[in-house]
């Protein structure tokens, strides 16, 4: 018979949407101000997104109501908020990523890294965190992790099979080597390629030996830890990366656009190298042990399962075939994107967006975004088998062109347009801090740390955002820190990219628990893992991530951002304090 608590809780959602707005009530009821007003409207969605009562990207919505309501903002500025550059450089980006995934680019690229590498322990897990880690760094973590996983899966399955049998000495197929479970539904796709059905959890075998299950526990970790690792090095890679952009962008309007793809690559990407070589040399002392000789494949007795596994690798690679023009031509257009986001404001040479008008505060009227939606519209554009006249296989007395790497209905299938909105509510709720007075009064408040060592404070601000993105969406986590940040780094003088930049970077260390990214939910609900597994590996990595970014922020970091001054670009009336030209105290103190 269920009890009242039974009913409580299955009825949870609606009783916070409900409560929570009337429990906060008082706070803009007895203090009567725009700054209140706001206060509220930033802890309700907070909230709102901590316990996903609604939906993250519903919630983002709430900002259009409050705002207009309470005379912070007008409805038409607010709107303005949901359709910013760094919207449309995500979109832009993405819509590369899906032709990439679309026509199985990626899949391409790892399987060619992984017969390079090969298949010894230590090297096999180093080659499959490298492969995810990269193709994290252009596609979504969830994406690579999604299609990784059940290669790591076959690949264990092979060198954990008894090296005597038919299957290895005749290299003959085998079903339950595919990277799928035998008998997969498949699906075609209208890119002519047949795609598996996401697998289900794999069985462990019932007489796995200790060393085998850590092998699998080690490889299953280190492909999801490698995903969140890698999508910090690119500003496309993952979205806090863009809120930071988004924010800077708003909050400080003439920054002279400090944080751009060639500025965030040459910060960020050396501290993800180096977080990646350390989760690397983790996992191998936690998973595999000292005996280097057996990591490494120098002992001769498993190379017979090593052999098999590299066939499973090899035929999965012999089936995509050659490359389709398709596959060429996307892969030029990726190449050529990234190039020319690197060299349109490379920094230590004039950059091809020299070539452009610029408005009053020297920008550039050609931004990331637009570059990322150029190569996009391209693709739409271009055919993706070489031109040319072939007949209707439906209609057969009729032509048909062939299709485009892109179209639409892939797109709408595939791109996440609920974090389109979760963004443009991030970037209206510093908005309306700024407009209410709310980022202010924080920033008054906050002077007092002036007085405590920046790197001291940096770091426990690193340590809260890395707990709480744990059990909050790193993009909400970011969206509600980021303008609090922006506001004390002013009140005390300190350069804002110097907090806001490690603050974002982690908020990507969710190493610690399955629900903290989904990259960790799609590696736990393949099994042979438990939460404690996780957590015992993730708390270092964790506590290791904050320590890198702390290296990279007080080291590279500063020649990349100047951090050594307080920007001219952050002066307002709440920083009169500041002096031009003041020595900052993000030096690190000694």
């Amino acid at each position: 018979m269920a009890t009242w608590w039974q009913g409580l809780w299955a009825y949870r959602s609606y009783l916070i949407l409900l409560l929570l707005p009337i429990f906060l009530l008082p706070l803009p009821i007895i203090i009567a101000t725009k700054e209140a007003y706001c206060a509220y409207a930033i802890i309700l969605m907070a909230l709102f997104w901590c316990t996903e009562a609604l939906p993250l990207a519903v919630t983002a919505l709430l900002p259009l109501i409050l705002f207009p309501m309470m005379n912070i903002m007008e409805a038409s500025k607010v709107c303005l908020q949901y359709f910013k550059d760094t919207n449309i450089l995500f979109i832009g980006g993405l819509l590369v990523a899906i032709a990439v995934e679309h026509w199985n680019l990626h899949k391409r690229i790892a399987l060619s890294v992984l017969l390079i590498i090969g298949v010894r322990p230590a090297l096999l897990m180093l080659g499959f965190m490298l492969v995810t880690a990269f193709l994290s760094m252009w596609i979504s973590n969830t994406a690579t992790t999604a299609m990784m996983a059940p290669i790591a899966h076959a690949v264990l399955h092979q060198l954990q099979k008894a090296p005597k049998g038919k299957d290895v000495e005749e290299g003959s197929n085998n079903p339950s080597f595919e990277l799928q479970e035998p008998s997969p539904q498949k699906t075609k796709l209208d890119n002519g390629q047949v795609h598996p059905v996401p697998p289900g959890p794999l069985e462990p075998r019932e007489q796995k030996s200790q060393e085998e299950r850590r092998f699998s526990q080690g490889m299953s970790l280190c492909v999801c830890y490698s995903a969140s690792i890698g999508g910090i090095a690119t500003l496309t890679g993952t979205t806090p990366n863009l809120v930071l952009q988004g924010q800077i962008n708003g909050i400080f309007s003439q920054n002279a656009n400090v944080v751009n793809f060639a500025s965030w690559f040459s910060f960020a990407f050396p501290a993800m190298v180096i977080l990646l070589l350390f989760s690397w040399l983790w996992l191998q002392f936690l998973f595999l042990g000292f005996n280097f000789r057996k990591n490494f494949g120098l002992e001769g007795q498993a190379r017979a399962q090593e052999k098999a596994a590299l066939q499973v690798i090899q035929r999965e690679h012999k089936q995509l075939g050659p490359m389709s023009f398709a596959e060429i031509a996307v892969t030029f257009l990726f190449v050529l994107l990234v190039v020319l986001w690197f060299t349109r404001e490379p920094g230590f040479f004039p950059g091809w967006s020299e070539g452009f008008a610029r408005n009053e505060d020297k920008e550039s009227f050609v931004s990331d975004g637009t570059v990322a939606i150029f190569i996009s519209l391209i693709m739409f554009i271009v055919p993706s088998k070489i031109p040319g006249l072939t007949q209707d296989p439906e209609k057969p007395r009729r032509l048909k062109a062939p299709p485009a790497l892109l179209n639409w209905k892939i797109v709408n299938e595939k791109m996440p347009w609920n974090i389109v909105f979760l963004l443009g509510g991030g970037f209206a709720l510093a908005e309306g801090s700024e407009a209410s007075g709310l980022s202010k009064w924080l920033g008054d408040k906050l002077t007092p740390l002036q007085t405590v060592s920046a790197p001291a404070i940096v770091f426990i601000l690193c340590l809260l955002v890395a707990t709480f993105t744990e059990c909050t969406s790193n993009v909400a986590t970011t969206t509600l820190f980021l303008p609090i940040l922006a506001s004390m780094a002013q009140g005390i003088c300190l350069h804002p990219l110097y907090v806001m930049l490690p603050c974002t970077l982690s908020a990507s260390l969710a190493f610690m628990l399955p629900v903290a990214t989904p990259p960790n939910a799609i590696i736990f609900s393949f099994g042979g893992l438990k939460v404690t597994d996780m957590a015992r590996t993730g708390f270092l990595l964790n506590i290791t991530g904050v320590l890198v970014i702390m290296l990279a922020i007080n080291t590279w970091g500063y020649p990349i951002f100047n951090l050594h001054t307080f920007p001219s670009w952050a002066h307002s009336n709440k920083t009169e304090h500041c002096m031009v030209g003041q020595a900052n105290i993000t030096m690190p103190s000694p």
